[in-house]
């Protein structure tokens, strides 16, 4: 980033999924990992700042300034149209988000890659500026890395499985239906004021040479045949789904049928089915279009957060040993 100077990852704790112990990031010179290209950073007065190892899609390693890194991951992540307590309540997850994946083993070094398929978006500056947004979308960016500076969200004194997404349809989704882990903070709780927003509805068809293509299987009969019983988790996504004549379950079919989420409908019209879908992505934790449609309403980034992780509080890196 624009200034550099060398850091150290503190330490690499086990648990992709598990909460583990929190940690705090030093100033001394980072070991360089394998493919590692080391970034170092200072601040103007030459005092050292957090950095974080991003695993960058050209496959290198790379030690980032964490401040600075959060102003790519907003820039990707979400739209720099959205209110100000929107975009804070963006910066403090993806901060919480970014610092936990430090401590797991999902990528050298603990490191955070940039696909937001595993773990979250991230666009350069420079990059973004060539062609994707202007210099007011990165100062609104900014503004909100620099509003929350050091915040996180904790729970029982440790970083949170700070997870997002675009829309919930109204409703979010318990972790444990999705991941198979129970977390307390992310739980079912309504996410209003999206209807009228990207994401929050779609439809789609699909023929039966598509259906089978995509479930690798023929189809017997036709396709009012096909649909069978549907049980529901208590976010309103299908848990279960007789298909067919095979069980699936709702997050699987939402994969192999490319859906934007597990909410969705199957109605049999022509030579296939209509899926009529709410929502789009997992639904755990934060929507963002939810917290847009919060900070509309009048609601803080303090407020959006404790909305959709009920039980945790807010505190800064430091104060966390």
């Amino acid at each position: 980033m624009k200034e550099n100077i060398l850091q150290v990852v503190a330490a690499i704790l086990l648990g992709l999924m598990i909460p583990g112990a929190v940690i705090r990031l030093t100033a001394s010179a980072p070991e360089t990992a394998p493919n590692a290209t080391v970034s170092q950073s200072a601040t103007q007065d030459g005092e050292t700042q957090p950095g974080i190892w991003v695993l960058t899609a050209d496959g290198n390693t790379q030690w980032m300034v964490l401040e600075e890194y959060l102003i790519g991951v907003i820039l990707a992540e979400m739209p720099t149209t959205y209110a100000h307590d929107a975009l804070c309540a963006q910066a403090v997850v993806a901060r919480t988000y970014a610092l936990k994946r430090q401590q797991g083993s999902r990528h050298p070094m603990g490191a955070v890659c940039t696909d937001a398929s595993c773990c979250q978006a991230y666009i350069d500056i420079a990059q973004y500026l060539n062609g994707h947004g202007y210099e007011e979308d990165v100062a609104n960016a900014r503004r909100a890395a620099e509003k929350t500076a050091g915040m996180v969200v904790t729970y029982e004194g440790e970083l949170i499985e700070a997870t997002y997404y675009h829309c919930s349809g109204g409703l979010t989704e318990d972790s444990v239906v999705v991941w198979g882990v129970d977390y307390p903070y992310l739980q079912v709780v309504e996410s209003p004021g999206e209807e009228e927003m990207d994401g929050y509805a779609e439809s789609v068809w699909y023929s039966t040479a598509d259906l089978e293509a995509m479930l690798d299987r023929t189809l017997p009969g036709t396709p009012d045949s096909w649909l069978g019983w549907t049980t529901y988790t208590v976010g309103g996504g299908v848990e279960h789904m007789l298909f067919a004549g095979i069980q699936y379950t709702g997050v699987e079919l939402r994969k192999l049928l490319e859906l934007n989420s597990t909410v969705f409908t199957m109605t049999a019209e022509g030579d296939g089915l209509r899926i009529d879908t709410l929502g789009k992505g997992h639904r755990v934790g934060m929507s963002q279009t939810g917290a847009q449609a919060m900070a509309l309403a009048g609601n803080t980034w303090q407020q959006i957060l404790a909305h959709y992780y009920p039980g945790t509080r807010i505190d800064k890196m430091e104060d966390l040993g």
